[in-house]
């Protein structure tokens, strides 16, 4: 092999591990700031999607995470024993479930208005480099999940050959 193949495989070297890293700290960096909610960081996620678009099907919330509905599932009842979230059957389809905040839910929304802006000042970066980011990591989710997409799906595949992921 030679050195320049060899680089490709270095850990350093991936996208996929600076992005992997990259998730574990802003995860740690969150924990101190979701401790006094009584929130772990999937449960706040949660929380901010039921917060910003109301009531909605677990399966909705689901795809909205990015998440299936089984992994969704177990986060819900642990937040509906906390008192926060309320499912419910829709009476029209008994196969179809909501959530919504519940009273006590919807007071946490108040507790984490802060957390955005220390989650800014802990990144060392300003808002519009945060949102460009952002943006940017929206597009990459879009490419990789249209490259999973079956044949005929799929949008055009680009050309060349890989450098480290």
């Amino acid at each position: 092999m030679t050195q320049q193949a060899d680089e490709v495989l270095r850990l350093e070297n991936q996208f996929c591990f600076a992005l992997y890293s990259a998730t574990h700290a802003v995860m740690r960096s969150y924990r101190p700031l979701l401790d006094p909610l009584g929130l772990t960081y999937p449960q706040y996620l949660v929380m901010l999607q039921l917060w910003g678009e109301g009531e909605q099907t677990v399966g909705g919330l689901a795809d909205r995470m990015f998440l299936d509905p089984s992994t969704l599932t177990p986060l819900l009842k642990r937040l509906e024993g906390m008192g926060l979230v309320e499912r419910r059957r829709n009476p029209q389809n008994e196969r179809q479930l909501f959530v919504r905040a519940t009273e006590a839910g919807s007071a946490l929304k108040e507790k984490a208005r802060a957390i955005p802006a220390a989650l800014l000042c802990n990144s060392g970066r300003d808002l519009s480099d945060l949102l460009r980011l952002r943006d940017d990591l929206k597009e990459i989710r879009g490419a990789f999940d249209a490259a999973r997409r079956p044949e005929g799906e799929s949008s055009e595949a680009a050309g060349g050959s890989p450098g480290p992921v």
